[in-house]
């Protein structure tokens, strides 16, 4: 089920009337301002708690971020793909506004309320699938995730789970586990969860054979290592990223998924997609895996679910969610009604704003002037993406070898240019603009990097 809702040549401005829509520099990056307030956080939080960019912002939407000196920032980063309709979207400041009057809490599951099972409903009907399904809502990515595998070991009575290489799932012990990166995630935090076992990811730039084999390789290494070292009747889900995120947007060769998903259902397996990063609209599809038809049997979303607020889900097929017992599953404040009101009003901004063609838009703009890039600067060994999910990924030009993407990314802060890293070896700058980013800051975002960039091969 492929949604598209429409085209959009330009995105509305979001994120408070009157915001302008201007790359400013009035100080230097960081300002004063901003360098007192981060003396006061080294003060008052711990340093594991990590800045990207120490600014501290006052406002915020459509493309930019205003830091508390003035400077209007370009923003490539959506608060790491959350903010993908704008960092205050009316229809999302509209009904929060009218909910918090109403009441902030109640507990779901002590007194219920409408909002909640409406975005359940909303879920069931958008998620890849026509078969009949359940949803229930919880916190964050991480949740999300623990929580599908907890469905999964439920349901099926195995319990040992796959994930791939290059794979993140967040910061709880279960999907920390779960997560393929040793530092910062997992470093002097085990010993880890049991029963949890890793696949090769079919990563076409680094495959050994080459990208051309990629995907029949990876399939088969992945199938073989289950059949050899677990037993497929003894794996309860197969758990993955349809594009990996924080391992560096890596979107595996294509085939992959549909044959990973293949073998999962010839053997009774939960396949499980974490689509806490590539999700509501973001690659230009509303979920990744509808790229290439591929239906979940539990989809784990989060992130750009509410545009800001604390909010993810579980969705599935309802015979596996309705396999656990009652009080099996839950939280505190999963569903919160403020979030639950946000998350509806992301909905129906994706939709009547068109945000998914909207993305598929912004990546025919990135796409073309960073393949050109690429060509012109050697260290630039790769790029990829879908929509509004960019990277590039930067590589010694005579080895292979990765090149810490660390220093390009602060040129580009220093520019005014909010740009985020990612990947296993700390070499990719990724890019996430908010899908209602104008066009103007889009293609001067890309002019920065171009001129940082452009030709150079010796960061």
């Amino acid at each position: 089920m492929r949604h598209t809702f429409g085209s959009m040549s330009t995105a509305t401005t979001a994120g408070g009337p009157g915001l302008p829509q201007e790359r400013r520099l009035v100080t230097e990056i960081p300002g004063p301002r901003s360098r007192e307030m981060f003396a006061r956080k080294q003060t008052a939080v711990p340093p594991g708690i990590g800045t990207t960019l120490p600014v501290f912002v006052t406002h915020a939407g459509g493309g930019v971020v205003v830091d508390a000196d003035g400077n209007s920032l370009i923003d490539f980063g959506s608060g790491i793909a959350v903010t993908n309709v704008g960092n205050a979207a009316p229809r999302v400041v509209e009904r929060v506004s009218r909910q918090v009057a109403d009441f902030t809490h109640t507990c779901f599951m002590i007194t219920p309320y409408e909002s909640y099972v409406e975005v359940c409903e909303k879920l069931n009907e958008l998620t890849p699938g026509d078969h009949e399904k359940r949803t229930f809502l919880v916190n964050s990515g991480a949740e999300a995730v623990e929580n599908a595998v907890k469905v999964a070991r439920h349901a099926t009575g195995r319990q040992a789970v796959v994930v791939f290489d290059h794979g993140y799932h967040g910061r709880t012990l279960l999907t920390m586990s779960l997560t393929a990166k040793n530092m910062p995630y997992k470093h002097r935090f085990g010993p880890f969860a049991p029963e949890v076992y890793r696949a090769p990811l079919a990563y076409p730039f680094r495959w050994p054979t080459g990208p051309d084999n990629c995907a029949d390789e990876a399939a088969a290494q992945t199938i073989d290592m289950i059949n050899k070292q677990i037993g497929a009747e003894n794996v309860a889900a197969v758990v993955i990223e349809p594009i990996a995120g924080e391992g560096g947007f890596i979107v595996p060769a294509r085939g992959f998924l549909s044959k990973i998903v293949e073998f999962c259902r010839a053997n009774g397996i939960v396949f499980v997609a974490d689509e806490v990063q590539t999700g509501f609209a973001r690659t230009g599809d509303l979920f990744a895996c509808e790229d290439e038809g591929i239906v979940p049997d539990i989809i784990c979303t989060a992130k750009g679910i509410a545009g800001g607020l604390p909010l993810a889900a579980v969705t599935g097929r309802a015979e596996l969610l309705d396999a656990v017992h009652v009080g099996g599953l839950g939280g505190t404040y999963g569903g919160n009604p403020l979030a639950c009101e946000a998350a509806l009003g992301v909905i129906e901004t994706i939709q009547e704003d068109k945000l998914v063609e909207r993305a598929r838009r912004i990546g025919e703009i990135m796409l073309p002037r960073l393949r050109a890039l690429q060509r012109r600067s050697p260290i630039i060994g790769d790029v990829r993406g879908r929509g509004a999910m960019i990277a590039i990924e930067l590589a010694d030009p005579a080895t292979g070898d990765p090149v810490p993407a660390g220093e390009i990314a602060q040129r580009c802060h220093a520019q005014g240019l909010l740009a985020l890293t990612a990947g296993t070896y700390g070499n990719v700058l990724r890019f996430l603009p908010p899908l209602v980013i104008p066009d103007h800051l889009l293609e001067e975002g890309l002019s920065i990097l171009e001129n940082i960039l452009g030709g150079d091969n010796t960061v």
